[in-house]
């Protein structure tokens, strides 16, 4: 079977990111040159342009990953987690991010196309890698701007929300208000 016909047959005739049924063709998804289904995705000529950078990206468009990032296919969550890093200055596509799961092939896969230094990667004074919903303990008394609040050494904070374009951010609650914590203060718990 051509990898056109495997490919259709897995879409349902459809592009598997949008869901247009017109000016399809397969997509091989970088770093891979492969005519393989596995490496590749049915992609509608809007998708396609936008993916190759040959035309300027409707970031309307994309709201199609709500949906299309959830699909059980490979090579549809790594161009769906791609797309969705290069948008997650707009906000939505960062909160898809956060609820998006790839297991660790598939993440290192989709990481592989991100451009160097795209990647934001946030960690606490030891080092050690922040994810969304961590818990930390602030390591120094740190008076908040703005507020008439100090935060005490010691404080164990829940359930953090990393800032997705600073790395040296994160986003927690100390005595119910929601404050912004440099990571340099901070003690994955």
């Amino acid at each position: 079977m051509s990898l056109e016909k495997e490919l259709q047959s897995r879409s349902g005739n459809k592009c598997e990111l949008c869901g247009s049924e017109e000016n399809l063709a397969a997509y091989i998804v970088p770093p891979h040159t492969e005519t393989l289904a596995s490496k590749s995705i049915y992609a509608c000529q809007t998708c396609s342009d936008q993916l190759q950078e040959k035309t300027e990206i409707d970031i309307n468009h994309w709201r199609c990953l709500n949906d299309s990032m959830w699909s059980e296919e490979a090579a549809v969550q790594v161009v769906a987690y791609r797309m969705l890093h290069k948008l997650r200055a707009e906000g939505w596509p960062q909160d898809l991010l956060d609820m998006m799961y790839l297991d660790e092939e598939t993440k290192a896969w989709a990481k592989e196309g991100l451009e160097e230094g795209e990647a934001i990667v946030h960690k606490d004074a030891f080092g050690n890698v922040l994810s969304n919903g961590d818990k930390v303990v602030i390591t120094e008394t740190l008076n908040v701007k703005g507020a008439n609040l100090s935060a005490k050494k010691g404080t164990v904070v829940h359930n953090i929300r990393l800032v997705h374009d600073n790395a040296e951010q994160i986003e927690g609650k100390v005595d119910g208000q929601t404050i912004v914590i440099l990571t340099k203060y901070l003690k994955k718990n």
